[in-house]
Formats: C-alpha cells, sequence, structure tokens
C-alpha cells in the first residue's frame, strides 16, 4: 500500500530547489533513490554500472561491479543498519533524511539532484572516493573533480 501512494506523488522538483529525501528503495548506485516524500532522485553527475553490469555507450564506467557499488550506497544511507530486505535488484532501506538540490528532471519522472548525507558529506563524492561511481563531467562540469579516488 505504502508503494502505491509513493507511486501516485512521484514528482520532478524544480531546478535549484532544496528538498529533504527519506530514502526508502534504492535501485543502484546512482539511482533511482525513492524518498518517503515523493520524489525519486538520480543522483547528478555521476554514473554507476547497470545492475546487468554494463555500462551504457557514452557513460563513465566505474570498475565495482553494480550490486557491490549499490550495497556501498545503501551503507552511506543507512551506516548502522545490517543490510536492507532484497526484492530482486531492488532493495528497501530505512534510512535518516538527506538533503537535495535540484538540478530538474533526470527523464521520466526523477529528479537529478546532488544530495548531502546527514553528517553534511557529499553522497555523490563518497561514492565516486570509494569506487561505487565515476564523475559524469558532460553534467556535473567538474564540480566533483576533488572527489577522486
Amino acid at each position: 500500500m505504502l508503494f502505491m501512494i509513493l507511486a501516485a506523488a512521484v514528482f520532478v522538483v524544480p531546478e535549484a530547489e532544496i528538498f529533504a529525501c527519506t530514502p526508502v528503495q534504492v535501485w543502484d548506485a546512482d539511482g533511482p533513490i525513492w524518498c518517503a516524500e515523493g520524489p525519486r532522485i538520480r543522483l547528478h553527475g555521476i554514473a554507476a554500472r547497470e545492475m546487468d553490469g554494463t555500462c551504457r555507450h557514452g557513460h563513465p564506467c566505474p570498475d565495482m561491479p553494480p550490486i557491490a557499488a549499490r550495497d556501498v550506497l545503501i551503507k552511506l544511507l543507512q551506516p548502522a543498519a545490517s543490510g536492507a530486505t532484497s526484492t530482486g535488484h531492488l532493495r528497501l532501506v530505512e534510512a535518516s533524511p538527506i538533503a537535495c538540490r535540484s538540478h530538474g528532471g533526470a527523464g521520466g519522472n526523477r529528479t537529478a539532484a546532488r544530495c548531502s548525507l546527514p553528517d553534511k558529506s557529499d553522497l555523490g563524492c563518497r561514492l565516486i572516493a570509494l569506487g561505487a561511481a565515476r564523475e559524469w563531467t558532460r553534467f556535473s562540469k567538474g564540480a566533483y573533480r576533488r572527489c577522486a579516488r
């Protein structure tokens, strides 16, 4: 029932708007991240492997396998938890709210956003530093250059 309510409330957050996201589901290391508040986030300016292990043409391609990368994201979102419930590739999480800034639409009804964890660290930067994602300079314009491994 909760998923049906969330699905009905999905919207793209307008560009430059700052918003809270309480993650409840994660697909892969660059999103989407489903927020209890409604938006689905595609992390802005980074790229991770697709869940089938491939990288789309023209996307940066990190070495980390997709499930391991997704699990790095989950551990960053819920550091005290021992794991997340799996429903195939989709993982259910119980995480604290993160603060995000919208970069507008990311295709479909996803919001491209840069997000900060509760400790104020940049989520995309942490994923890059841990090898779960790579900077996608086409979109980031070099914003993550200091995050490289």
